[in-house]
């Protein structure tokens, strides 16, 4: 009886040990087993606690009285599957009549409370079933991307979200995004993360940093065009506006719209071409748009509409040609000027990280997610690296990246170096990568996700 004891005691503490140290390992070994057998065994009074149970049926209850049975009682929504996940619990749900999924979205806080879990969400997967997606620790405290993520085309993962899945950005669903950030509020490893998931990929990256370069030319061996100043950012433009041209003339000419083509091989974007023909994808990386907007005297007000305009027309026209934009600043507002507005109706996707003011978190948000607002100026300024992405559909996330120090950022770059693509029309642009490398130092002073 002591040794069991003892054991006990042993394991009581080992547990309370990793609950503090190592939530995920946790979780693991312990708390998966507990939280499913605590939200199988209090599911029924629960939901009945929650309101979400609906009156037994009619002939239920006729049957009852002509057989003096009992009165059925209130039924809950059926289970139909419960899988644990590295990070929490996935239930789904089968609706009763008259349930709908705003009850469940409506009540997630207090099975949060009820099921002593960390956080519930809730989605939509067709009429009648929902997914409530439970955590059972803060998996944005410290971020720990799983080793399997999905691959595909143009989409690459950033970020962890709060309910324990992958963050992606995926071009091809969302061309072109916008990602707002104060200082220090760990913007640039956001950046660091998607400059590391394009570098294998078959991509054409482009950047644009005023900052003379600070952030994007270490990055130089993996980038076919860079930019560190307006004047050279005008150019650079304005060249890939005629690249667009030349591409939509080639989907042009391989249409080939007559009778006898089946619809589904007449193209309209790149990527209903052959694969020997389609034109390499190009991503543009702006570092700090209020540089390219502000101007101070008449000359330098033409080269600034001169660039909005080409931005504009980019993001309005350059998703068939695969010129896709990452629009990057710390502050994004109506005072920028004309043309600022449009250029945010056509960036899809929004990110936000700590914001200093209501009118950039307007800006993100207020035309998509206005509840998003709130949360995106609540972000505590100690939580570097905690964003909320959202996008034109409505919905939003609270996401993390991982820490990616600026030297590892550049070790992808260059062990990729060697799929960096050399279009034509962006060579007048292309980095000079001599001793771009050995004048950064070996790592960047901004612990942004540790």
């Amino acid at each position: 009886m002591t040794a069991f004891t003892v054991a006990l005691v042993l394991v009581v503490a080992a547990a309370g040990l990793l609950r503090w140290r190592r939530p995920a390992w946790y979780w693991l070994a312990f708390g998966v087993t507990l939280a499913a057998l605590r939200v199988l065994v209090r599911y029924r009074s629960v939901m009945d606690a929650c309101g979400l149970t609906v009156p037994p049926a009619r002939w239920r209850l006729s049957l009852a009285r002509a057989t003096n049975r009992p009165i059925p009682e209130p039924r809950p929504p059926r289970i139909r599957r419960l899988r644990p996940t590295r990070t929490g619990l996935v239930l789904r749900l089968k609706l009763r009549p008259g349930q709908d999924v705003f009850d469940i979205a409506a009540a997630s806080d207090r099975l949060r409370h009820s099921f002593s879990m960390f956080g519930v969400t809730s989605r939509e997967v067709r009429s009648g079933v929902v997914e409530v997606r439970m955590t059972g620790y803060d998996v944005l405290k410290r971020v720990q991307m799983p080793a399997e993520k999905e691959t595909r085309a143009m989409r690459v993962p950033v970020a962890l979200r709060e309910d324990g899945s992958v963050h992606y950005r995926d071009y091809r669903a969302i061309p072109h995004a916008l990602t707002l950030g104060a200082t220090e509020s760990g913007k640039s490893v956001y950046q660091r993360n998607l400059v590391a998931g394009l570098a294998p990929l078959d991509v054409a990256l482009v950047g644009i940093d005023c900052k003379q370069g600070v952030e994007l030319f270490p990055l130089a061996r993996r980038f076919s065009a860079l930019a560190d100043s307006p004047d050279t950012a005008a150019e650079l433009l304005d060249a890939l506006v005629a690249r667009m041209a030349d591409v939509y003339r080639l989907i042009r000419t391989q249409q080939r719209i007559t009778v006898d083509v089946p619809d589904a091989e007449i193209a309209a974007d790149i990527w209903d071409l052959p694969e020997e023909l389609r034109p390499t994808p190009v991503v543009v990386l702006v570092d700090e748009v209020a540089e390219l907007a502000l101007y101070a005297t008449k000359e330098k007000e033409r080269r600034r509409d001169r660039i909005i305009t080409a931005l504009v027309r980019l993001a309005q026209l350059g998703r068939a040609a695969g010129i896709y934009l990452e629009i990057c600043g710390q502050r994004f507002g109506s005072e920028l000027g004309k043309g600022i507005t449009m250029l945010r109706a056509q960036l899809t996707g929004r990110t936000a990280h700590r914001l200093n003011d209501e009118t950039s978190a307007n800006m993100a948000f207020g035309d998509i997610a206005p509840d998003a607002v709130l949360a995106a100026i609540q972000i505590p300024a100690e939580l570097r690296g905690l964003a909320i992405a959202g996008d034109a559909s409505g919905g939003w996330h609270r996401i993390r990246a991982p820490h990616t120090s600026l030297r590892q950022a550049v070790n992808l770059c260059n062990r990729y170096a060697d799929r960096t693509p050399d279009p034509p029309e962006l060579a007048p642009f292309r980095p000079t990568t001599g001793t771009a490398t050995e004048l950064v130092p070996s790592a960047k002073a901004s612990p942004a996700t540790a």
